[in-house]
C-alpha cells in the first residue's frame, strides 16, 4: 500500500527561457491548495499529499499538475480548478476530463 492514497506534484518552475508553469502564479497557488487539503483534514499519512515539482516537462501545456497513482496529468488556470481537482479526482477518484491533458 502506498504512503499516501493520491499524490499531486504541481510543477512551481521558473525557466529562464520561455514561457513556465511559475509565470501563471503557480507556487501560489500551490501554497494555497495545500492549505486547502490541510484545512479539510485530508494530508497525511493514508490521505493526500500536494507538492511543489520542478520541470515536469510540460511547459507548454502549463500550468501543470499531475496525480499518483493514478499518472493523471491536469492543465489548470485558477484555484478552483485546484479545488475541483482535489475535490473530484484526489477524495472521490473521479477524474476531471475538462482540466485532463
Amino acid at each position: 500500500m502506498s504512503f499516501y492514497r493520491r499524490h499531486m506534484f504541481i510543477c512551481t518552475n521558473l525557466r529562464a527561457d520561455g514561457v513556465c508553469c511559475q509565470h501563471y502564479a503557480a507556487k501560489e497557488k500551490r501554497s494555497r491548495i495545500k492549505q486547502y487539503v490541510k484545512t479539510l483534514g485530508l494530508s497525511g499519512q493514508g490521505k493526500i499529499r500536494i507538492n511543489s515539482a520542478g520541470c515536469l516537462g510540460r511547459c507548454d501545456e502549463g500550468p501543470v499538475a499531475v496525480v499518483y497513482p493514478d499518472q493523471t496529468w491536469y492543465h489548470y488556470q485558477s484555484l478552483e480548478d485546484l479545488k475541483e481537482i482535489v475535490n473530484d479526482h484526489l477524495v472521490n477518484g473521479v477524474i476531471v476530463e475538462r482540466l485532463r491533458i
